[in-house]
């Protein structure tokens, strides 16, 4: 059966576990190179909700928001990789640039961001509060980025070309 749903196959599931009292929790990224940094926000957004979805930006979505040249990994390999980790349950790719359409069909308890976003306008939490949940922000470890690490990357290997 696996972790990875569609858009559609989610509000079913969100919609069975919502009458058995199951709190939802979302979030979304696009989670290219995964980093201790994304393991611990997940695992602490875990621990918000009984029931953790990812919302995963799609290739070409990962395209129009970080560039051309990302993402480094594409959906399927980030899916399965995140679909690994014991404290996410779902994931689900979506192809716009913000999960606004996939929050309105999960319609989550919670809807969890990275501390980095507090003050800013979040997808969905204006629906998601309208709805009775909250949004929640959770501390990144200092750091830890996919961007630092494909500097690191290339200073350590294109300077021996």
């Amino acid at each position: 059966m696996g972790k990875l749903k569609s858009a559609d196959e989610i509000e079913i599931i969100v919609g069975n576990l919502k009458l058995d009292g199951q709190v939802i929790g979302f979030t979304n990224g696009c989670f290219d190179i995964l980093h201790a940094g994304h393991t611990q926000y997940l695992k602490k957004a875990k621990e918000l909700c009984d029931v953790l979805i990812i919302g995963l930006n799609s290739d070409n979505s990962v395209k129009r928001i970080k560039g051309e040249k990302r993402p480094i990994n594409c959906e399927n390999d980030r899916a399965l990789v995140l679909s690994s980790l014991e404290f996410v349950d779902y994931v689900v790719i979506f192809e716009e640039d913000t999960p606004n359409r996939l929050i309105k069909k999960i319609n989550p308890d919670i809807l969890i961001k990275g501390a980095d976003w507090k003050g800013k306008e979040v997808a969905g939490c204006d629906f998601v509060k309208e709805k009775g949940g909250e949004c929640k922000f959770i501390d990144f470890l200092e750091n830890r980025s996919t961007t630092n690490i494909i500097e690191k990357v290339l200073d350590a290997y294109c300077s021996k070309l």
